[in-house]
């Protein structure tokens, strides 16, 4: 696959990732941009790897990682704001998630975002995080057991 498909495939899922590791979307945005420049530079280590995907995430996570010890002092306040974005149907759903996501500890947040919603196995979680397997399915298991009473879940009658 060339770097564009790649991009075209991936660049939605890349993006979301970071926001539920606890990225401003804006920010998540640029992020993403940053770390997908990283892998063009080296785009055919990339693709030759055993899992680009594996690859490109633990390119995301250093990126995520050097980006929250950076302090950024360029934002400037405005009087009138930019129109709000578009809210989804399921905007309640998202927004308890990214909340009781934000509520668990990095090293959990991080497992669950890479093993659920970018869809990685345990041994390119793994990989991604720079761990042993058996790190990332305690790691799994702790966490999914600190977010159920965070979540509220419908009644099942």
């Amino acid at each position: 696959m060339d770097f564009a498909d790649f991009v075209a495939q991936r660049r939605a899922v890349l993006v979301r990732t970071v926001v539920l590791l606890g990225c401003p979307s804006g920010d998540a945005e640029d992020l993403v941009q940053t770390a997908l420049l990283k892998c063009y530079r080296s785009w055919r280590r990339v693709s030759r790897a055993d899992n680009p995907d594996g690859y490109v995430h633990r390119i995301l996570l250093t990126t995520f990682y050097d980006a929250r010890k950076r302090r950024w002092n360029g934002e400037l306040p405005t009087e009138v704001l930019p129109e709000g974005p578009t809210v989804r149907p399921d905007w309640e759903t998202g927004i308890a998630v990214r909340r009781a996501l934000a509520q668990l500890r990095p090293v959990e947040r991080e497992v669950l975002v890479l093993r659920y919603y970018a869809d990685l196995s345990e041994r390119d979680t793994a990989a991604a995080l720079g761990v042993a397997p058996g790190t990332v399915k305690s790691r799994t298991a702790r966490a999914l057991a600190a977010l159920g009473p965070l979540l509220e879940v419908p009644d099942a009658r």
